[in-house]
Parts: C-alpha cells; sequence; structure tokens
C-alpha cells in the first residue's frame, strides 16, 4: 500500500483526489495540507511514501517544498499552470513528474506506482509507457486471494456494520451467505473475529477508512 500526502490550497480539490485516490486497493491518502509549512510538518511526523503537491500554495509554495525534501519522498507536481517554465522549475527542485489538474486518475494512480518505485516521468515521449505498464494496483497475495464480494463486506464492516442481519441487508444476501464469506475471510486474513478482519483489511490497503 502506497501512502500518500496531498498538499494543495484548493481544499475541494484536494478531499476530492484523496477520495478517488483512496477508492484505489493499493494507495491511501493519509493526509492532506493546506499549504506548504503544513505539508512539511507532516512529512516529519508521517511515513509518506508519495507527495502529490501543487506549486501555488500560501505560506510555503510547492517548490519550496520541493527543494526541502530533495527527491525524498519522491514528488508529482500536480497543477493547474503547467507552462514550461513551471515544469523545468519543478524537475530542477527535485520532482518525480509534472502532471496538470486534468489528468485522469487512472493516469494520476499509474504515476504514483511509477515514482514511488524510483522513476521519474520527465521525458513525454516515453511517459505514456511508463503510465501503460503501471496501471494495474499491486496488492499482496492475499489482498488479490479475496473475492469482490469479500471485499465489499469488508467495507461494509469498516463503515460500521456488524451484526450478521445488517451485513446480510446491506448486501442482499441471506445471514448464512454472510456466514460463510466471513469464514472464508477468517482464513484468508488469519483472523477470528470481525474487529480483526477489518483491522487486518484496513493495514492491508484492503479497505480504508474515511478519515
Amino acid at each position: 500500500m502506497i501512502r500518500i500526502l496531498i498538499a494543495d490550497d484548493h481544499q475541494l480539490f484536494a478531499e476530492s483526489l484523496a477520495l478517488g485516490i483512496s477508492a484505489i486497493p493499493d494507495l491511501v491518502v493519509v493526509a492532506t495540507a493546506s499549504d506548504g509549512r503544513e505539508a512539511l510538518n507532516i512529512l516529519k511526523e508521517q511515513l509518506i511514501d508519495v507527495l502529490i503537491v501543487d506549486l501555488e500554495m500560501p505560506e510555503v509554495d510547492g517548490l519550496t517544498v520541493l527543494r526541502s525534501q530533495r527527491s525524498s519522498p519522491p514528488s508529482i507536481v500536480v497543477t493547474m499552470h503547467a507552462s514550461d517554465e513551471q515544469r523545468n522549475a519543478a524537475f530542477a527542485a527535485g520532482a518525480a513528474a509534472f502532471l496538470p489538474k486534468s489528468t485522469p486518475l487512472g493516469d494520476l494512480a499509474a504515476a504514483i506506482r511509477a515514482v514511488n518505485l524510483g522513476m521519474t516521468l520527465r521525458n513525454n515521449l516515453t511517459m505514456s509507457e511508463i503510465l501503460d505498464s503501471h496501471r494495474q494496483p499491486v496488492l499482496d497475495e492475499i489482498a488479490s486471494s479475496l473475492t469482490a464480494r469479500e471485499r465489499e463486506l469488508l467495507t461494509k464492516m469498516a463503515e460500521g456494520l456488524t451484526s450478521t442481519p445488517e451485513l446480510a441487508e446491506a448486501l442482499f444476501i441471506s445471514d448464512k451467505t454472510v456466514k460463510n464469506h466471513l469464514a472464508s475471510i477468517y482464513h484468508k486474513l488469519s483472523v477470528s473475529d470481525r474487529a480483526s478482519a477489518v483491522v487486518e483489511a484496513i493495514n492491508r490497503g484492503i479497505v480504508h477508512t474515511s478519515s
């Protein structure tokens, strides 16, 4: 699971992007920052694998954040003003990728996976090839073994549905089917109860909490 920090002073954009990214199985946004100073503080306090940062922010701007970090963690600039001058400045400051805010979520997810592996997406001629090779979520073996219905059940439990009747009603299945799915989940995750299953699923990036 790749842990991501989004630094952008446009709150609606940051929150929407965080929701979109965290819906992808192998990615999770662990924090957002509304300015560069807050981003630098979070980077000191939390383990971040990839930073997504805008250039124009109050207090401390994106270029200053990039220069302060010098590629650790790898950073992706996502900005509305994608001029050649800003692009060159971002890469000179240590960015691993530079994307406009109009970039599709699937391309951004692929870029996150690529820079997390140490790649730099600077050459536009090869960037599309790199993105194409990193479009699929990278899950561990146990996470991959869960069926779509088991994932859905874990998501409902993470949202607060705990009883068998509640889960059965939410998924339009019988109580017996819920219990069968739970037995399979317990076996695959090596746990013995619902609370432990949810904790393990969150730790593995199988489901994400709203926070």
